[in-house]
């Protein structure tokens, strides 16, 4: 008979949700069903149950995961911004690697359902730690900076963009005549304008 493994809660919670996540890139929102995450996990329905009550609070808990998981990425990106110049890519590449995996589709699906996000000021480090760098680079070469609103609707922007991206990016580029393989360089021309502000291009020509 096989010994039952006792699990702390937040454990348990924690290995469900990545299940979960495993689910949501796999198949998005709808391959998160109870009894998928216990399988994956190898409980019954009822210890998810117990865990998250029911199955609209265990998404709601996913999406919550999932922006845990995001600040965790951003704050290595700003970790290695430390010790070396800003490179606007590795934002760029975190924040649209991780609403490739289903993200956007939940945040839609549970926008759709009533549920709505009171947080705020998730890039907020990010937006300040690039417009310190736009003043060094300007002040350097007596260029006038951007102003931390320029860089507040950049970044804006950029994060709406690849939030989206998973839901209407197909739509958006056939509306101009593009096609799938544009979205990698849509990607590289939001970091080439992302860098163009910080540079404090924009209204200097």
């Amino acid at each position: 008979m096989a010994t039952r493994v006792r699990r702390q809660p937040e454990d348990a919670k924690r290995l469900i949700l990545e299940a979960a996540s495993r689910l949501l890139a796999a198949g998005g929102p709808a391959a998160v069903q109870v009894r998928a995450v216990a399988a994956e996990v190898g409980v019954s329905d009822a210890a998810v149950n117990h865990h998250f009550g029911t199955r609209d609070r265990l998404l709601e808990s996913l999406l919550r995961f999932g922006g845990a998981k995001l600040k965790a990425e951003l704050r290595t990106v700003l970790d290695t911004w430390a010790d070396a110049p800003i490179d606007p890519a590795e934002l760029v590449r975190t924040l649209a690697a991780l609403y490739a995996g289903g993200y956007a589709e939940l945040a839609l699906a549970l926008h759709r359902s009533g549920w709505r996000d009171a947080g705020s000021g998730m890039l907020d480090e990010v937006v300040d730690r690039l417009h310190v760098q736009a003043r060094q680079q300007c002040a350097a070469i007596g260029r006038t900076p951007p102003s931390r609103e320029a860089i507040q609707l950049t970044v804006c922007a950029l994060h709406q963009a690849v939030a989206t991206e998973p839901l209407f990016g197909d739509e958006f580029r056939r509306s101009v005549g593009l096609d799938d393989t544009a979205r990698d360089r849509l990607l590289d021309w939001w970091t080439e304008t992302l860098r163009t502000t910080v540079a404090g291009e924009y209204g200097a020509r």
